[in-house]
């Protein structure tokens, strides 16, 4: 793997001059591959922040579609890690999370996620008023509709689903509210450093997709606990390079979905719950194959199976470090055998 560094310079007067103040210690990590015709507003959106970042770190996973032109001449202190190939959402987040070592907090934003002036502050506020929590959730509006919810943090089903909670719905129809939840969505999210950094980061194995979910089961396993922050908004397009249901997408999900059941459901609940994750990935195969991906679902199940033994093993190294019971987040949880097929028509 090879990957260039490009040098930042800072200039007071730049045209998007991003703060380095002492007491700010937050680095938005924004993980790019192809979204050159949504980056550069998600940079102009961010550089409008009334709480400005210490770093912004911009991880490029060797675009081919010109996303850096004039970026550096933009935004000079921005600092662009540049890699020769694509390493995928997991380990490049993991890289600018290891390079921003001078911060204590790491935020999390999509390329085709544009956050209202308000949010860092918003997502900083909740932090030091409820310092029980370590990683926090934005509230995602649909871009461009914004009177439609792109989600209020990302649900997780007992039997290995996971949604967008309010994803499609009205925001008139929606209790909007500042509670706890799952796990935020990391197209816009904010985590302490050093939670990450104890969890060993996001899972570079899963590549795309559910990575954010399985980081969460770690992060709770070892006593961390998450907020949704209302008052944080983002505008959010969703799968704006991959599409949401491109092969891509349906491959890495549906593979993810089983190893992230496998490796961090607790016992005796993985075997509790194990018809439903069955019953789940039957529906898959048979819904992907009525829509002519038949043969990227099959294989999609097929390598999570012989992925499992790999992940077997690091469902014992999670066991071993876990510091809190699955009873206390066992809660937050969707259950249910219909529930995931039914959540469509359902008030969030």
């Amino acid at each position: 793997m090879a990957v260039a560094f490009f040098g930042v310079q800072a200039y007071r007067n730049a045209p998007h001059d991003f703060s380095m103040t002492e007491n700010n210690s937050i680095a938005v990590v924004i993980v790019n591959w192809n979204s050159g015709f949504c980056l550069r507003d998600c940079l102009k959106a961010l550089s409008r922040q009334t709480r400005l970042p210490k770093r912004v770190v911009v991880v490029d996973n060797a675009s081919s579609d010109g996303s850096l032109e004039g970026i550096r001449d933009e935004y000079n202190e921005v600092e662009i890690v540049a890699s020769e190939e694509n390493l995928g959402f997991a380990a490049a987040n993991n890289l600018a999370i290891k390079r921003a070592d001078d911060c204590r907090w790491i935020a999390l934003l999509n390329p085709d996620a544009f956050p209202r002036p308000d949010w860092l502050e918003k997502l900083l506020d909740a932090a030091n008023k409820f310092p029980q929590f370590s990683f926090f959730g934005s509230l995602l509006l649909n871009h461009p509709d914004n009177a439609l919810l792109d989600g209020m943090g990302d649900v997780y089903h007992v039997g290995g689903l996971a949604w967008r909670r309010g994803h499609g719905r009205p925001v008139s129809a929606c209790k909007i509210k500042q509670q706890e939840i799952f796990a935020p969505c990391a197209a816009a999210a904010l985590y302490s450093r050093d939670a990450l950094l104890e969890a060993d980061g996001f899972d570079e194995s899963f590549f795309n997709y559910f990575e954010d979910v399985d980081l969460a089961f770690r992060l709770r396993f070892l006593g961390h606990r998450c907020l949704l922050v209302p008052e944080s908004v983002v505008a959010h397009i969703g799968s704006a390079s991959l599409g949401k249901q491109s092969d891509f997408a349906v491959y890495h999900g549906h593979r993810n979905m089983v190893w992230s059941y496998f490796k961090n459901m607790p016992f005796p609940w993985v075997w509790i719950y194990l018809p439903q994750r069955l019953l789940a990935d039957l529906a898959a195969l048979v819904w992907f194959a009525l829509r002519g991906q038949g043969a990227i679902i099959l294989r999609a199940k097929w390598d999570a199976v012989f992925g499992l033994p790999r992940v077997w093993r690091e469902r014992k190294k999670i066991r071993a470090g876990r510091k809190s019971s699955f009873a206390g987040f066992r809660k937050l949880m969707a259950k249910g055998w219909l529930t995931p097929y039914l959540k469509n028509f359902r008030k969030p």
